[in-house]
């Protein structure tokens, strides 16, 4: 496995290898993926490096697009990082993505993991927006390889309305919104988060049993699938 850990810079394709890489170590050949935020672009690099290792994917708080009020917020944390503390920026970006009285406690969760970060690893978290426009760019004008479930809170108002759009044009994706949250609906709402998760995944392990169940009645019937 990579040691991305020293580098000066974090890339979503070696990241991802060193996910398809414990995979392969431990003998796991197809998984359920869920990301959430930045995991998003992790999961979908891997299932551009991997096709078909995926048997469903679901995106929670989404990063599908950078518009211009992301653009300004990276540039200007870019920009801030040489002169603040970088706690100070994390809150600062924690209060922007999820303003809402309602998110006040996955806001400070937010934070809370944050600190074990540390600046060093803040700022190659930060440096990688550079990449993420280009992996974004790629990824609106490719389908996934597996059916894709994107779970966004109604108040996720830097993210939600790319999602919408994008969910539309891709015929193999799906869009939950789920109510009362924000950019992290999974901390705003972690039941029902579950739940649409748990019911997504059945979902598509039942219509796999099924495909594979009518794919053997037609090899036994002589017929080619």
């Amino acid at each position: 496995m990579r040691n991305i850990t020293s580098a000066d810079q974090y890339r979503f394709d070696e990241i991802a290898r060193d996910v398809i890489d414990i995979m392969d170590h431990v003998g796991i050949e197809k998984a359920h993926f869920v990301g959430i935020s930045l995991g998003s672009i992790v999961i979908r690099a891997i299932d551009k490096l991997v096709p078909g290792r995926a048997e469903s994917i679901i995106l929670g708080g989404a990063v599908v697009q950078f518009n211009k009020k992301i653009n300004v917020l990276v540039n200007t944390a870019r920009l801030l990082n040489t002169i603040l503390p970088y706690m100070w920026l994390y809150k600062l970006n924690a209060l922007i993505l999820m303003p809402s009285k309602r998110s006040a406690a996955a806001r400070k969760l937010f934070v809370q993991e944050a600190i074990k970060l540390g600046k060093a690893e803040f700022g190659k978290w930060l440096r990688m927006s550079h990449e993420i426009k280009d992996q974004l760019n790629e990824f609106i004008h490719r389908e996934a390889s597996a059916p894709v479930l994107y779970l966004m809170g109604e108040r996720d108002h830097m993210f939600l309305p790319m999602v919408m759009d994008l969910a539309r044009r891709h015929i193999n994706s799906k869009l939950e919104i789920i109510r009362n949250s924000g950019h992290c609906c999974n901390l705003d709402q972690p039941d029902v988060f579950n739940q649409l998760s748990i019911l997504f995944i059945k979902d598509q392990s039942k219509k796999k049993s099924e495909n594979e169940t009518m794919h053997q009645t037609m090899l036994s019937l002589g017929v080619q699938a």
